[in-house]
């Protein structure tokens, strides 16, 4: 009996292991084994080369996802990131294209992101509107204000320099590929080194608990939406940097894109769990695959059906392995 239960307990033992591994590292797992399938298909695709190329083709959701991390760290969502972003690359577009100077038209953009961004997160902390409705309909507010103040025209004529920051280099390493991994850095660091940071986690899996422990919860809630609108108002600008021109169009569905590279990354959407470098493996992880895609010539329309088949199943997988570390 004693042999059984001993080998019993070492059974047990080794599947907690094996789940508190799988569950640790299987944002890395998946990364691996897409990297080596992509590998086996295109011997250009572990290239030095190729790899910075997906760091630009990253960086525009990579950017906005950032934001989407700290709103649903605190169980919000934020379905206005893609208008907000084609809201502030139309401005920043009208304002060059008017002759104001580049870091001027740059900041006012971010600015009027940030003030949409407010705007939400008051509506929902104040007067307790879910997340979903209140950016739902800035979502649809902001993309009809893109194309009203423009007639739903693209504009041209952007100052030359201004395609540096979407589109130039520094060396082979893309400028917005830096900026990217960059803003990722900060982020890491505010969450996990600052008392802002510790107070949204606390904000995120407990709000009541939070309150009574003296953290501020509502003027939490609403600077994530403001975080959130500024930095997908700068994707906007990164994005119209690198078109050279101004779509009023641009980013329609990015903020799916945003949340499936967020939840990838291991933030739980109840609060409280995860970070943004899970959410920068995941934005590279959702680049590869649909790099895989095109390397076999899926058509498009078969790429989003493998696309969310995939993303589905990684996170069965994820709350499956979570589920096991639980118990």
């Amino acid at each position: 009996m004693s042999n059984v239960s001993i080998g019993t307990g070492e059974k047990k033992s080794r599947t907690l292991e094996l789940g508190y591994f799988l569950g640790k590292y299987n944002l890395l797992i998946l990364l691996l084994v897409f990297i080596s399938i992509a590998s086996t298909l295109s011997s250009r695709f572990f290239t030095i080369q190729n790899f910075l190329n997906l760091l630009q083709q990253s960086s525009v959701t990579g950017i906005m996802a950032i934001g989407m991390t700290f709103v649903i760290l605190v169980a919000g969502i934020d379905l206005s990131v893609g208008s907000i972003a084609a809201l502030s690359g139309m401005v920043v577009a009208m304002l060059l294209a008017a002759g104001w100077s580049i870091p001027l038209a740059i900041i006012l953009a971010l600015a009027a992101g940030g003030v949409l961004g407010f705007v939400s997160g008051f509506l929902s902390a104040k007067f307790n509107i879910p997340s979903f409705i209140a950016t739902l309909a800035m979502m649809v507010s902001a993309r009809g204000l893109a194309l009203l103040v423009t007639n739903g025209q693209p504009i041209y004529g952007l100052p030359e320099s201004f395609s540096f920051l979407g589109a130039g280099f520094i060396g082979r390493v893309p400028v917005s590929g830096l900026v990217w991994i960059m803003l990722t850095i900060v982020a890491a660091l505010a969450l996990k080194y600052t008392p802002y940071g510790r107070n949204l986690f606390a904000v995120g899996g407990n709000p009541e608990a939070a309150h009574l422990s003296g953290v501020r919860v509502n003027r939490h809630l609403i600077s994530v939406f403001v975080i959130s609108g500024i930095l997908s108002g700068l994707a906007g600008v990164v994005l119209t940097s690198w078109l050279t021109v101004g779509q009023p169009t641009a980013s329609s569905g990015a903020e799916l894109n945003a949340i499936a590279a967020v939840v990838l990354g291991g933030t739980s959407l109840a609060g409280g769990v995860g970070g943004v470098v899970g959410t920068f493996a995941g934005v590279l992880l959702m680049s590869i695959i649909t790099n895989i895609f095109n390397l076999v010539g899926l058509a498009s329309y078969y790429q989003q059906i493998f696309m969310g088949l995939i993303i589905m199943l990684a996170l069965i997988l994820n709350k499956f392995v979570m589920g096991k570390n639980a118990h």
